[in-house]
């Protein structure tokens, strides 16, 4: 989804729901961005802007949401993952169907990436294919409601040849290339240099395209994420942090920390949080194949009293109560609809709830995931990456593998027509050379 950074109204509106939804006071500050819109001059807006920057959150505000990660640390109480005893066939084959998982997953959210679920629900119905078991189906009359994405000759039924170019899978890869170039040991800093040599402008949106354009005007991190970039609470950050749960199977704790260097380039608050908490949870999934076990494992490794762990623990225990998906997903609308539909907290509940309610099943998991809409292609990538990570690719059906013949278009320099079995093996070794040398990412550099 491209967005316009360049029209300064809407990024002042969009900076307002922001602290609006953080729960910052703005008695102040909201009449005069109203007014400022309203004018719609430069300077008008460029004051309501640092009226913006200027407001404090409100004291009866019930979260602690910190941005630095020796404040997160000392946030949690976390429960470690049982480290892994797989040997190298076996880790490989978790970390080959990770990454088919998440391809596939991807592919099939692509072309109904942010309908509503109402609307997927009734392309769905027409076509005869809900709940989904399959890629998504081309109906004669693609017109109104009814029509995909422009992407859909590459991403529907009968017509899957490969990865579809897509950033989640980008950043997969751009992660992959990092750790391989700069080893263990990265910061921001070194997460910025490698968008600036190999991560097209054009192909990035949102928090990551504001953090981009930040360091092209000379900021660095950690002000590259904050400055008069309102996108980042949403779920650019969650989606970069597979790689980092794959090289460090059973030790949430580096993968975490290792999200975080990544995340905090564009992200603050929950959106940091969950690119922690995927890198966590895959990190556990690995050697914790019980989801609910590894999903309760992996918010201890977020804030407790952030926005991202509340909704999540209200997936567990809506899952608990015994109460069916459609009605979870009815009360992930009810208390986190009024996010944006490319925000990380109601995402993540998404992903969590399809983990939960896909029962060990790869189809139904990937199903729920672009069955509850929103942001679709991200979550059917998430949940796809996580259930592969935990079963292996004999869980993966050959329907939704064998169309992508073990290709990856890309846009990462370089890495056009990518081979995931070549993205698998890479990624296996670094995740030995991590475990024999002892590597522990929770004192990296900021």
């Amino acid at each position: 989804m491209a967005w316009d950074i360049k029209d300064p109204a809407r990024l002042l509106a969009d900076e307002l729901t922001l602290r609006a939804e953080s729960g910052y006071d703005l008695s102040i500050a909201e009449p005069r961005v109203s007014a400022a819109l309203e004018q719609g001059d430069l300077s008008s807006i460029a004051r309501a802007e640092l009226t913006l920057e200027h407001t404090v959150r409100r004291h009866d505000w019930p979260y602690v949401e910190p941005s630095d990660l020796a404040e997160i640390e000392r946030s949690r109480t976390p429960a470690p993952a049982p480290p892994s005893s797989l040997d190298d066939d076996a880790l490989g084959d978790r970390l080959l169907a990770a990454w088919l998982g998440r391809c596939a997953g991807c592919n099939l959210g692509k072309p109904v990436e942010g309908w509503s679920r109402a609307r997927i629900r009734g392309y769905l119905d027409h076509a005869g294919a809900y709940p989904i078991d399959d890629y998504i189906p081309v109906v004669d009359d693609m017109s109104g409601e009814l029509r995909l994405n422009d992407c859909w000759p590459e991403t529907t039924r009968g017509n899957v040849a490969f990865m579809a170019r897509d950033d989640d899978i980008d950043y997969t890869i751009l992660a992959l290339h990092l750790l391989e170039d700069r080893g263990f040991d990265i910061g921001p800093g070194d997460v910025a240099a490698e968008w600036l040599d190999h991560l097209p402008y054009t192909q990035i949106y949102t928090a990551e395209r504001l953090a981009y354009r930040n360091l092209v005007i000379g900021l660095m991190p950690p002000r590259t994420a904050s400055f008069r970039n309102p996108y980042r609470e949403w779920i650019g950050a969650q989606i970069r942090a597979d790689l980092y749960g794959y090289v460090f199977p059973g030790d949430p704790s580096s993968a975490s920390s290792m999200a975080f260097q990544d995340a905090s380039l564009s992200h603050t608050e929950n959106g940091i949080y969950g690119a922690m908490w995927v890198a966590a949870l895959i990190a556990t999934a690995i050697t914790t194949p019980d989801v609910s076990e590894a999903l309760r494992t992996s918010i201890t490794w977020i804030p407790p009293r952030s926005r991202l762990v509340e909704a999540l623990h209200d997936v567990l225990e809506m899952h608990a109560s015994g109460m069916d998906w459609e009605l979870a997903r009815d009360g992930i609308e009810a208390r986190y609809g009024h996010y944006s539909s490319v925000h990380t907290i109601n995402n993540a509940a998404v992903v969590a709830s399809a983990l939960l309610w896909g029962d060990g099943d790869y189809t139904t998991t990937v199903g729920l995931a672009v069955q509850a809409g929103w942001d679709t292609d991200c979550n059917g990538a998430t949940a796809g990456s996580v259930f592969g990570a935990a079963h292996g690719t004999q869980a993966l059906p050959g329907r939704w593998i064998d169309p992508l013949n073990d290709l990856i278009k890309s846009s990462i320099i370089g890495f056009d027509r990518s081979t995931p079995s070549d993205l698998a093996e890479r990624t296996l070794r670094l995740a030995r050379s991590s475990s024999r040398n002892g590597v522990r990412a929770a004192g990296m550099r900021s």
